[in-house]
């Protein structure tokens, strides 16, 4: 298949310079290929995604000298191009997997969540849950809303794929990641399915995202092989950090695209910025 790569901003804050850094790279692989860069807009959390990240979104990428062949924006052929808009194709993959045995309801409150976690994990994802609810797996429903939904994963097994820039990786189901949200009560598709579903639907055969998602892409991966999708390839960035070295995150606002432009900054200098 031809190249197709895609960046999937998340607009519910201002981009900063990691952003800049990984969807450049994301663009310069794209081009180096010969393929198609998509932009899709990750605007699933209803709450936090506004009107006006979603235009600073657009205007910081073409600042930065970004080009797509599709998005929101551009139209193409595997259209919405906004997560918003594409919840008929979230509802069948649930579908898929409710119906193959993959995934169960789960009645856990954060509440009850937060009172498991016994474990140090990393903040940046989500903690082992212990399998409460699991005894649930094999209920039928005629709908999603209302209740969590949970994939099981294959406890045990080694989840291997071949990262193009870190090489071999490898996690164990229920060990580095366990079973997994997939949709929730709110009747709003959890971001491993909506991403699995959409890189399918979009024909991506490349993921350019930062390394603080291998664990993500792991469970992507049991998605894809549960619904019987293609797997596609992985380029894990190295993540940008701040003078602590925390990771780059939203809230680091004097890091942003749009402050770093008023500084008098160029693009250059953005994609290449150092803390």
């Amino acid at each position: 298949m031809a190249y197709r790569g895609r960046i999937a901003p998340t607009p519910t804050g201002y981009l900063h310079s990691g952003h800049a850094r990984t969807f450049w790279t994301a663009f310069e692989r794209a081009r180096s290929a010969g393929g198609a860069l998509i932009l899709r807009n990750e605007d699933l959390d209803r709450d936090r995604c506004k009107p006006e990240y979603v235009a600073a979104m657009y205007e910081d990428l073409r600042w930065l000298g970004l080009e797509w062949q599709e998005g929101p924006d551009v139209g193409g052929p595997f259209a919405p191009y906004s997560q918003s808009e594409r919840y008929d194709f979230y509802r069948q993959a649930w579908k898929r997997l409710l119906d193959a045995g993959h995934i169960y309801p789960c009645s856990c409150s954060r509440k009850d969540l937060a009172a498991m976690v016994t474990a140090p994990h990393d903040d940046n994802d989500e903690p082992l849950y212990p399998g409460t609810c699991r005894h649930r797996l094999g209920e039928d429903a005629e709908s999603p809303a209302g209740v969590n939904w949970r994939f099981q994963v294959p406890d045990g097994e080694n989840i291997s794929f071949t990262d193009l820039r870190l090489g071999q990786q490898s996690l164990i189901a229920g060990k580095d990641f366990s079973d997994f949200l997939v949709w929730r009560r709110d009747d709003v598709s959890a971001y491993q399915l909506a991403v699995v579903a959409d890189d399918a639907a979009m024909q991506i055969t490349e993921v350019v995202r930062g390394e603080d998602l291998l664990k993500s892409t792991a469970r992507q991966i049991l998605l894809q092989r549960a619904l019987a999708l293609p797997e596609v390839q992985y380029f894990h960035c190295e993540l940008m950090t701040d003078e602590s070295g925390k990771r780059l995150a939203k809230r680091h606002d004097a890091l942003s695209i749009r402050k770093l432009r008023g500084s008098g900054r160029t693009p250059q200098q953005v994609i290449a910025e150092k803390f």
